[in-house]
Order: C-alpha cells, then structure tokens, then sequence
C-alpha cells in the first residue's frame, strides 16, 4: 500500500464501470472515443467495508450519494480509459482513507491558573474604569 492510501480493498465486482464521450483533451479524437469514465459503488450495501467505516462514509459524503445510495465518480482528466479509470479508484481510496479511521475524541482540559488570574484582574479592571466614569454620588 502506498502511504496516506486506505488499507481496505474494494473488489472491482462491487464497482459499476461505464464510459462516455468526454469533454477533455483529444483534438480531432474527442468525438470518437468514449474515454471518460463513470463509476458507480453502492457503500450502503459493500460487503467489503467494516460497519463503523460504513457508518463515517455514508454520513461524511451524503451529499455525494445519489436518491438511490449510489457514489458516483468520474473523471475525464486523461486520454485513455485506463488512466481514468486509475484516477477513479485512486478518488475513491482517498475518500475512504479520509473515513477509515476513527476520529480523536476531544480531551476537555482546564484553563491554568495563570490565565484564572489574568481573567479576574482585567475583570477588575474593567469594572473600576466603568465606575470612574459614573457621577459620584451625593449622600444627603
């Protein structure tokens, strides 16, 4: 595996490859090559992903699924199909080693006693700034 890559492995039967006319380089080829590439994967129903992974995936990239549950990349960056393809999978292993492991729980921690001290004081020293401003009182 390479470093920052996932550890889980997608079988490529899970994956759903189409391919399209694309809008990317090619010159005179572009209208003759389907090499832009559509990749379907249902997460809600691979086997191949731990349920806590499952869990984190579908929540961070809800906006990413479809009505139906299905994630869909594509990519049209390349000239050629495999290249594309490899871009794809390579979007996909990102998104899933973003969710793969767990987040750090926050340790809640307790402000010093330094800054309780600097607090206090610049308190105090807000509220006797204010009371010199006020119109002494006259006492009858």
């Amino acid at each position: 595996m390479l470093p920052g890559k996932s550890e889980i492995e997608i079988p490529r039967e899970e994956l759903d490859v189409t391919f399209a006319r694309s809008s990317g380089p090619g010159g005179q080829n572009v209208n003759k090559v389907n090499s832009k590439v559509l990749m379907r994967w249902s997460p809600a129903t691979s086997g191949s992903l731990p349920e806590a992974v499952r869990t984190r995936f579908l929540s961070k990239f809800a906006s990413r699924l479809t009505a139906t549950g299905d994630l869909v990349l594509t990519s049209q960056k390349y000239r050629d199909q495999h290249r594309n393809i490899d871009d794809c999978l390579s979007k996909l292993d990102q998104m899933i080693a973003a969710v793969a492991l767990p987040p750090t729980p926050r340790r809640p921690t307790k402000p010093t006693r330094a800054t309780l001290r600097r607090r206090a004081e610049a308190k105090s020293a807000q509220s006797n700034k204010k009371e010199q401003r006020r119109q002494p009182q006259i006492e009858t």
